[in-house]
């Protein structure tokens, strides 16, 4: 007995020395991340953004940069980009501005709230520099806006035009004996047309083809105004792909030079009175984010600025999810917020679920009885994005944002002859009335059930109709006429009423805070940054999500291509019986 105490005692003071180290540990490494880094610009500083990392809506922390050995910053978010830049014009240690411009994963909107940026800050007459190994088409339009622009003499500018690609599952539906079962309200509304149709119907076509001549036409002529080139000579060379090199590029004036990048920057060293053997003092963006004191405004009253990205989905949804309990949650709390005067909503989305998209339209109207609603477009707000903007008090959009697509459909699978002739199974069951099952995989819809479904679709985009028609001030024959499921940019946009102004983030605060009548306020975020520890926690379950390691193997094991189909298949369980409103399906204009 005498000797299992002894044995008792030294475990448990193990235990207790163990715990009292480790908290002491883990307080060492918490007070160490949560110290604010003495970050400093320096001399002669050039600021340093890389076009090729994605921005989004919403500043991204990394909460264990500063366990790592390298230099590591928080990626600011657009709002905090654009502010950042117009900061750097009047700041004496920031002598000009540098843009890595190899790709461009970003939107055409979020492109152009960067471009408009450095066009404000070159009126400064500091410089800007862009360079790129290989220049993708994205990357070459922000950073054609540079007062140099060179690319690698073996690498090459991309010129070529723009696409837009759909993928069709009709086919292999058929060979698998599944039959889609679709349901929709507007000619236009596409986003069910890969599963019905093997190519695309003449309603898609000519919306596509138009929204994409918007685009390009936007592309060449603010192209052709920055390197002194006509618009005629832009169409052809890419018709005629023309550029075939650095030179190429060179020859018809689209870049500056063929150099190396050491050559580049020997060249800035010169500039900036660097001697060439010393490095020059290049500042990350998210560098300078933590070095400058970045006032965010003063006084008691506040301007909330709401961040909605991603698809629309019932529940509170999850990261990169715009959640309809989620996102009423956040409105009621500023609509009950005495020191919020006015409010931004941000939405970047191509919709999602009918009923959130409602929930939430219903949370704005009833904030704007008592406060402004201020609505920002990102690169998308189309269909469900765009149903739940429509009451606000001013919309903004950048032209080249993608909107509208007012229109409904619904999905209801039929697998029972995949699962009787493909794999032998069968189902069977009882029921208390005829209708008891639907929805349901294992059974075709009948022409009573068929009529139910699309009655509810109809009756959504007579709701979706009403809202908009209401919202904006329209006839609801006119509203009707423009919908149909039909995209616009945001300049076509503010030509049918869809939007009030052309305008970015910061231009809708400025309308927010004027509507309030606020000479002082802050802008206060949401979602609200979380804690240190959930931020910690959240980082390591990122890495170790199965969902996300399934993803990225199925991404590397398939190719790009495979993965958008892989996607597709999945679009189809979440689309089932459940009325969406979402744009166009898997547009990626390239």
């Amino acid at each position: 007995m005498r000797q299992f105490l002894k044995f008792f005692l030294a475990s448990l003071l193990a235990l207790i020395v163990f715990a009292v180290v480790g908290v002491f540990i883990l307080a060492g490494v918490v007070g160490s991340v949560t110290a604010k880094k003495d970050v400093q610009v320096g001399e002669k500083a050039v600021l340093f953004i890389d076009l090729s990392k994605p921005i989004r809506e919403q500043k991204q922390e990394n909460p264990i940069a500063d366990l790592s050995s390298e230099e590591q910053y928080d990626a600011p978010g657009l709002y905090d980009m654009i502010r950042l830049i117009k900061f750097a014009e009047t700041d004496s240690s920031i002598k000009g501005i540098y843009l890595k411009c190899n790709d461009n994963p970003n939107g055409f909107a979020t492109s152009e709230e960067v471009r408009n940026a450095l066009l404000e800050f070159k009126k400064t007459k500091k410089f800007i520099y862009a360079y790129g190994d290989m220049m993708s088409q994205k990357a070459y339009y922000v950073g054609n806006v540079a007062d140099k622009i060179y690319c690698n003499p073996k690498g090459g500018l991309e010129w070529k035009g723009f696409s837009i690609q759909y993928m069709f599952f009709k086919n292999a539906l058929d060979k698998l004996e599944i039959d889609p079962q679709i349901f929709y309200a507007g000619k236009f509304k596409s986003a069910t047309e890969p599963f019905r149709a093997d190519k695309m119907t003449d309603a898609n076509r000519l919306q596509s083809q138009e929204l994409l001549n918007d685009l390009y036409e936007r592309f060449l002529l603010n192209t052709a105004e920055q390197r002194s080139v006509d618009t005629t000579l832009l169409h052809k060379l890419a018709n005629d792909l023309a550029i075939q090199s650095t030179n190429d590029a060179v020859k018809y004036k689209l870049l500056d030079a063929a150099k190396y990048d050491d050559e580049v920057k020997a060249e800035l060293k010169e500039k900036l009175g660097v001697k060439q053997e010393n490095k020059i003092n290049f500042v990350p963006i998210g560098k300078y984010e933590a070095a400058v004191n970045f006032k965010d405004g003063k006084g008691s009253d506040r301007i909330a600025l709401i961040y909605a990205q991603g698809d629309i989905v019932d529940g509170k949804g999850g990261e990169g999810q715009i959640g309809g309990e989620k996102f009423r949650s956040y409105l009621r709390k500023v609509r009950y917020d005495n020191t919020v005067k006015a409010v931004v909503f941000r939405i970047n989305s191509g919709g999602g679920s009918a009923l959130a998209s409602e929930n939430i339209w219903r949370e704005i109207s009833l904030v704007r009885k008592v406060k402004p609603v201020i609505l920002s477009f990102g690169d998308y707000a189309a269909s469900g994005g765009y149903y739940l903007s429509c009451d606000a008090d001013s919309i903004f959009a950048e032209p080249n944002t993608i909107t509208g697509s007012i229109g409904v459909f619904s999905m209801m699978p039929n697998l029972s002859g995949f699962f009787k002739n493909k794999l032998g199974v069968t189902f069977d069951g009882v029921k208390t009335a005829e209708h008891a099952s639907v929805p349901s995989i294992s059974q075709p819809l009948s022409d009573i059930e068929r009529r139910y479904i699309q009655n509810d679709v109809d009756s959504i985009y007579f709701t979706f109709l009403t809202r908009v028609s209401d919202g904006r001030g329209l006839s609801f024959a006119y509203t009707d006429s423009i919908a149909q499921g039909r995209v616009w940019t945001g300049s076509k946009g503010k030509a049918l009423g869809l939007v009030d102004r052309l305008g970015n983030i910061q231009d809708a605060v400025d309308c927010a805070a004027r509507m309030a009548k606020l000479k002082e306020y802050r802008v206060k975020e949401y979602p609200e940054p979380v804690s240190f520890l959930d931020k910690m926690l959240s980082s390591f379950q990122k890495v170790t999500k199965a969902n996300t390691i399934k993803e990225d193997a199925i991404k590397e094991e398939v190719g790009e291509e495979g993965y958008r189909a892989y996607n597709g298949l999945k679009a189809i369980k979440a689309m089932m019986g459940v009325a969406q409103t979402k744009l166009p399906f898997e547009m990626i204009v390239e």
